[in-house]
């Protein structure tokens, strides 16, 4: 069964109601866009998986590392790169709500091996486990023991959350659910017993500063976490992957993502590459109350989720370490910033800071193995298996036990963070975010009736996208050749 039962009708092929590009893949069905539930907050959920898996190293390493170092002047570009995010997230969303289908599965309406090029992109941004490193690091600081041993342990038990629950989603969901309450819990209490009222008194710099760069850390790291606040690289794309599992839209229609072991396949899933309505009438008043759930959900549970996030725990390390010469810029700068909190607020505190990190970045590895293997897992099947009778749920097992291995293997060989990697990962993510934002733009113009395309200050937006990632990719690709030539 899919999402619901109701009004699926008598599909048929579909051949004036969307302008879809057909030279690559098949027409979708032509059926009734689903009536957003009454009871709207039993489907929210995507916008704070985005937020879960996005709330890792940039906002408990990188933005907390800035505010140490130059205060609270840069928070305006957090501001400014989350809301860039909200409107490229929607602008995918856009599209799946609409048809059902993933924004990549659109692309490669135009041209075949868009999807396989991003998918090659996210993993190349993702091979390395730092993530779970980062975890395993943290936890050491609580529990000692040997940080390599332990990240091999998260990566194998990573693999059998996203492999042995019965609908995958779901899993990661409750996972990200909770890590998002322990974050507001953790911070709830920094306001009360770390976060100094002096910090506080700074903070209206964050609004009285807006264009200004603190040069002395350089202008790459400070676009960097300028555009990647929140998510970034192939996690955006994914977001057509998990509203559709949650039924949003035309998704309602298209079968979840289940366990091979544990899940019970979707017997309605058909040949369609996905669904699409007729836009007038009653389809088109639904799609209106879908359009500003969606919004407003991304907008609460994203948006706002992440900025505050940032902006509190850059007042707690303004509050602990503004000023301290010679902080790592790594992983190190936490246990630094965990030995500050357990002399100024007590042990207890800094034990709590290093466990909710951990916490963190475990489910943020959990996160970013979803979705690079669901976004490799979607594209394989609905563009080069098509005609295959292997479900996608068999790819994604594998694929995801794939990038474990791999992970596994980095660890097991003793790799410290090779260089060649390092220098594809930090490249790669602003290129793909440069390149997408470019399709999206013409894919949601082009594929979508008038009244659903994208038009006025999103379109804006879009345009701001692709400068602001060009110009991130370009500065990345000169520091990183000047890092290795100079």
């Amino acid at each position: 069964m899919t999402h619901a039962d109701d009004e699926i009708g008598t599909p048929h092929r579909a051949d004036a109601p969307f302008p879809l590009n057909s030279r690559h893949l098949p027409l979708p069905e032509v059926r009734t866009l689903p009536a957003p539930p009454r009871k709207l907050w039993r489907i929210i959920g995507p916008g704070i998986v985005a937020a879960g898996v996005g709330l890792s190293s940039g906002e408990f390493i990188l933005w907390p590392y800035i505010a140490s170092q130059a205060g609270l002047v840069f928070l305006w570009g957090a501001v400014v790169g989350v809301v860039t995010q909200w409107f490229l997230n929607m602008e995918i969303e856009r599209y799946t709500l609409a048809t059902g289908e993933t924004a990549i599965t659109g692309f490669n309406r135009y041209w075949r091996h868009w999807g396989a090029v991003l998918v090659a992109l996210t993993y190349a941004a993702n091979l390395w486990p730092g993530w779970a490193t980062g975890s395993a690091t943290m936890l050491s600081y609580v529990f000692g023991g040997e940080p390599t041993v332990i990240a091999v342990c998260l990566l194998l038990l990573i693999g059998a959350i996203l492999t042995l629950a019965p609908v995958v989603y779901t899993a990661l969901e409750r996972l990200l659910f909770v890590k998002v309450a322990l974050i507001g819990g953790f911070f709830a209490l920094a306001v009360i017993f770390a976060i100094k009222a002096s910090s506080w008194k700074e903070l209206p710099e964050a609004a009285t500063h807006i264009g200004q760069f603190p040069s002395e850390l350089g202008v790459a790291v400070l676009m960097g976490a300028l555009a990647y606040a929140g998510a970034g690289g192939g996690q955006n794309l994914c977001q057509s992957n998990w509203i559709r599992d949650k039924g949003f839209g035309m998704g309602h229609y298209v079968p979840r993502l289940v366990s091979p072991v544990t899940g019970k396949e979707d017997a309605a899933s058909g040949s369609a590459a996905g669904y699409v309505f007729v836009p007038e009438g009653e389809n088109l008043l639904r799609w209106k109350r879908w359009w500003r759930f969606a919004n407003t959900e991304q907008a609460v549970t994203f948006g706002l989720a992440t900025v505050v996030t940032i902006v509190l725990s850059s007042l707690l390390a303004h509050s602990t370490l503004f000023g301290t010469p010679g902080l790592s810029n790594d992983v190190g700068f936490v246990r630094e910033e965990g030995e500050v909190l357990q002399s100024q607020v007590g042990g207890w505190f800094g034990v709590l800071f290093w466990l909710i990190g951990a916490f963190s970045l475990f489910s943020a590895a959990t996160g970013i193995v979803d979705y690079t293997s669901r976004l490799a897992a979607d594209v394989l099947k609905s563009t080069y298996l098509r005609g295959s009778r292997l479900p996608e749920s068999r790819l994604y097992f594998w694929l995801v036990w794939g990038l474990v291995a791999i992970g596994v293997t980095i660890l097991g060989l003793g790799l410290d963070q090779p260089l060649v990697l390092l220098v594809v990962s930090a490249c790669v993510a602003g290129l793909m975010m440069f390149v997408y934002s470019g399709l999206l733009l013409y894919m949601n113009r082009k594929a979508l009736p008038a009244p659903l395309k994208v038009r006025s200050y999103r379109a804006a937006a879009l345009v701001w996208a692709v400068g602001l990632f060009g110009v991130l990719s370009v500065l990345t690709v000169r520091q990183q050749i000047e890092n290795l030539f100079g």
